[in-house]
């Protein structure tokens, strides 16, 4: 695989106001958010590893209880089964790094 232009790939919204554009190797999946001001993401969990970038806007994410605001230039990582939620404060990009590849986002 070579030079992707991400900007100009399908997005699709996976939840109201989460729209993903994605990019799959053999062991990872990178997806590039854009979310919605105010949408909440539902507390969840999953076996991957994620490794949240910040690359526009302030979220806060609640891990395990925990709430942590990001902003741009921010790194978080969540662990695999953790449970965690959030709610974009304002308009975001966010790429999150997933290891192992998520199959559901082939």
């Amino acid at each position: 695989m070579g030079k992707i232009d991400i900007w100009a790939t399908e997005s699709r919204e996976i939840m109201k106001g989460y729209h993903g554009r994605f990019v799959h190797s053999e062991r990872t999946t990178h997806v590039y958010w854009e979310i919605d001001p105010g949408k909440p993401l539902p507390e969840h969990h999953h076996p991957h590893e994620q490794i949240v970038n910040m690359l526009k806007g302030t979220f806060e994410l609640v891990l395990d209880g925990t709430p942590h605001l990001l902003e741009a230039g921010d790194v978080f990582v969540v662990p695999p089964d953790v449970p965690h939620s959030g709610v974009a404060h304002t308009a975001c990009r966010i790429l999150d790094v997933f290891a192992p590849v998520r199959e559901e986002y082939l």
